[in-house]
């Protein structure tokens, strides 16, 4: 079993699609559609609004208008675009969100406290929050009838409130309900990087005691793959790879070692 997550920001998953609809083995595929919804909200007139938090990390806040954007462009077009080039390859894909049969539970957090012009703040109305459960049931029957799902965020809240979680953390999870072997993680990146500007710095070996060194040097979306990397390992998963999905053949690829593995 192999959960597979595809990044946001890759720009063409066309060669990554073809080369899972070449393999048999049991797969559930996570993505996200980052760049699709930038894109999307921009041309609606309501732009994405970046926060930093207290600690220092960058979030989407996700108002209510921002959710429905949301929707239309994780659970529309990105995920069934996606299953379209999955089925017309022979591929039995379905697409579903994570509020689907509440696979994916958690906790809304409406207010926000961030950082703006050195101020500390506090935003109301966000629809954001953390992942507490997996519910497999349905993701299991699919794949024991021969489907393959193709899930995106959004999750449901305690509440029944849709909110946006973070897609590595949703993948990991995911991972860990179904007993995965191996989680890979695809990027437009060549996997983790030393020197987030030079691709020759590529670590491809990564010990999971080593992980907590290169997360104090790590930048941006490198430190939610890490610290994703490191909880899949703490809950049984086997191996953890952040592989480059631009490669022509992305999947095949990875499998036989490119990118950046991460294991115990």
């Amino acid at each position: 079993m192999i959960v597979i997550k595809i990044g946001g920001s890759l720009q063409d998953v066309d060669p990554l699609l073809s080369d899972i609809a070449r393999y048999p083995e049991p797969m559930v595929l996570v993505h996200g559609a980052n760049r699709e919804l930038n894109e999307l909200s921009s041309r609606l007139g309501h732009p994405p609004r970046m926060v930093t938090s207290e600690r220092g990390e960058v979030s989407r806040f996700t108002d209510s208008l921002s959710m429905d954007h949301f929707l239309m462009a994780y659970a529309g077009k990105t995920n069934k675009r996606m299953v379209e080039r999955l089925r017309s390859q022979g591929v039995n894909a379905v697409g579903l969100t994570a509020m689907d049969g509440g696979i994916a539970v958690g906790r809304r957090k409406p207010d926000l406290r961030v950082s703006e012009g050195g101020k500390l703040k506090v935003l109301h109305g966000d629809h954001s929050g953390s992942i507490e459960r997996i519910e497999p049931r349905l993701l299991t029957l699919l794949l024991e009838h021969g489907y393959l799902p193709v899930l995106t965020p959004p999750a449901i809240s305690h509440e029944g409130v849709a909110i946006n979680v973070d897609g590595d953390r949703l993948a990991m999870e995911v991972s860990a309900a179904l007993g995965a072997g191996r989680l890979l993680i695809f990027a437009d990146t060549p996997g983790f990087l030393r020197d987030p500007d030079d691709p020759a710095s590529l670590v491809e070996r990564i010990r999971g005691d080593e992980i907590d060194a290169l997360f104090a040097s790590a930048r941006g979306r490198a430190r939610v793959k890490l610290l994703a990397a490191r909880q899949a390992l703490q809950r049984g998963i086997g191996a953890v790879g952040l592989v480059d999905g631009r490669r022509e053949r992305p999947l095949t690829d990875a499998l036989e070692g490119a990118g950046t593995w991460i294991s115990a």
